[in-house]
């Protein structure tokens, strides 16, 4: 026997081996990836240091800004507050009374004596003042009521349970992505309850999970309603846009029609993915494969009798109706307090506008109210209470999160590093006669590249928004179409980094079905949903761009 022919032949690669060497190396780079609040920690500590050598660099850029003469307001101290507020101006500017001015920005050292005297007076005030705060306690006392008293996962099940086994699919797709209003439920009831629901119907449960999860996750970013997490972008957004004009912003609607759109187009996609590619791919459930282990399916909330749980749902419409009712009677009649008190506006700069967050509130507070007395889930005012109060405890790690994004985008404001940046690169591109479209499109893969070591929409947006807002407005690119861009970019990759917070949860739900998943088995089973999704959605939303159809009520593509 020659050497050649003694010697062992070559292991075979693995199946999937360049993929798996792949995800290990994304998994590897993760795992030393710190705690998003640690991170942020180390952003403030660069922040802090950057600041000093540049303007001990003497770093700085002059640019020319169209600003309004000044108008005297009367200062006017609200009721019960120290904190004074300006009042209406007596009147309003003109058009022609707007000048250009030269201004000069130069970076401003957080270690200089000033900059100290900021870190220490400043810190309570930033977190105060960081309105994403406010919004997502407020909103959590209506949803975090609905979900407690299990309205949440009734209406899931609701809606799956009606659905034709040829609508299954796009029904789960659909409300994966209306569930962002609730993301918990999303991905803890839907998830397990789309496999368990294409079981019943004899087809592959590995697929009804993939279905579900790239609907709660690859479409997170966009929904049919206003969701809390459009109320801390929208606030983020805001403080970005302020680096650049203190008197531009966007309302909680800006990206409404665009987010309904999208809503659509995403089960549209998702839905011929999941059939044409997926399901395909994945061929007939074996049932030798599922694990024996009940302790891998989900809780799907307080277990309540089909009589109980349809006594629930129906209370639960009725308060819904009653508080619309109510709403509409506050706003659509003339002179109504919800309307414009000038104008008679209800959308835009208007009360009913301000308040979405207050109505989203109640409706959700009803609702959940009505179905925990209709089910006997929420008997007394105690337990009512008590799930309030879980609720908000439910929020301690991210409202530390936000402590420390609030210092940093604070200390990013004060040392003017995000608006030097935006006017070098501005001025580069301009230069380099580079067109906002192709520079939007950018961004969005720049975003998506992001996700993948940041999955959290908030954190990330809070990173990417100091520095691109005030960029293409420079461009002349209205904030809320950047947020439009950055809502393509930021969801899509959800369903494949294992460092997304439920990853690990929907490894251990597909091993409810095959024991030897992993990793891989998630990733490659969601990876057609990634690309064709970021390509489709990105040319819908460049399409929507150059065709110049509003984002939302009163928010056009470009800068008025």
């Amino acid at each position: 026997m020659s050497e050649q022919a003694a010697q062992p032949p070559p292991a075979a690669e693995p199946a999937g081996g360049t993929m798996q060497r792949i995800l290990g190396a994304i998994e590897r780079g993760g795992n030393k990836m710190p705690n998003p609040a640690i991170l942020f920690v180390w952003l403030c500590v660069i922040v802090i240091i950057a600041s000093a050598l540049l303007a001990w660099a003497d770093i700085k850029v002059t640019y020319q800004v169209v600003e309004a003469p000044p108008v005297p307001v009367e200062e006017v101290v609200q009721g019960g507050s120290t904190q004074p507020s300006g009042g209406l101006p007596d009147a309003s500017v003109q058009e022609g009374e707007y000048r250009v001015v030269e201004k000069t920005a130069e970076i401003q050292s957080l270690l200089s004596a000033d900059g100290i005297r900021f870190l220490f007076t400043s810190f309570v005030a930033n977190f105060r003042n960081f309105a994403a705060v406010a919004i997502i306690l407020v909103v959590m006392i209506g949803v975090g009521l609905a979900e407690a008293a299990g309205l949440i996962g009734a209406l899931i099940r609701k809606l799956v349970s009606v659905s034709s086994e040829a609508m299954l699919t796009p029904i789960i797709i659909f409300i994966g992505v209306l569930s962002s209003v609730a993301s918990d439920a999303g991905y803890l009831v839907l998830i397990p309850l789309g496999a368990a629901a294409f079981k019943s119907v004899g087809r592959n449960p590995l697929a009804g999970m993939a279905a579900a999860f790239a609907g709660v996750a690859a479409g997170f970013g966009v929904n049919f309603l206003i969701t809390p997490l459009d109320g801390v972008l929208t606030e983020i957004t805001n403080d970005a846009s302020a680096l650049v004009d203190q008197d531009r912003s966007i309302d909680l609607a800006a990206n409404l029609y665009f987010g309904i759109a999208s809503t659509i187009l995403i089960t549209i996609v998702l839905t011929f993915v999941s059939v044409r590619i997926v399901e395909t791919s994945l061929g007939k459930h074996d049932p030798s494969l599922e694990s024996d282990d009940e302790s891998l399916d989900a809780d799907k909330g307080p277990e309540v009798s089909p009589e109980a749980e349809a006594r629930g749902l129906r209370y639960a419409l009725i308060a819904t109706a009653a508080v619309l009712a109510v709403i509409t009677l506050l706003t659509v009649l003339p002179d109504a307090p919800l309307r414009d008190p000038v104008t008679g506006d209800i959308v835009g700069d208007s009360p009913f506008m301000d308040s979405l967050i207050v109505i989203i509130t109640i409706i959700f507070f009803a609702a959940g109210l009505a179905y925990g007395r209709g089910a006997g889930t929420l008997r007394t005012s105690d337990e009512v209470l008590a799930s309030i109060s879980k609720s908000w405890a439910g929020l301690a790690s991210l409202l530390f999160l936000f402590l420390l994004i609030a210092q940093f985008i604070a200390y990013f404001n004060f040392s003017n590093m995000a608006q030097v940046a935006a006017v070098k690169l501005g001025d580069w591109l301009e230069e380099a006669n580079i067109g906002a479209v192709w520079l939007l499109i950018g961004f969005v893969f720049v975003t998506m590249l992001v996700d993948f070591i940041m999955p959290a929409a908030i954190a990330k947006w809070a990173i990417l928004a100091p520095i691109f807002v005030p960029l293409f407005l420079r461009l002349d690119v209205a904030p809320q179409t950047v947020l439009a861009a950055y809502r393509v970019g930021d969801s899509p990759a959800n369903v494949i980094t294992p460092l997304m917070a439920y990853f690990p949860l929907i490894v251990i739900f597909t091993q409810r079905y095959r024991r030897d998943a992993g990793i891989g088995t998630v990733v490659s089973m969601m990876l057609p949903f990634v690309v064709v999704l970021s390509v489709i959605w990105t040319l819908f939303f460049v399409a929507w761009y150059l065709l110049g159809i509003p984002l939302g009520p009163g928010s056009p593509v470009h800068l008025d």
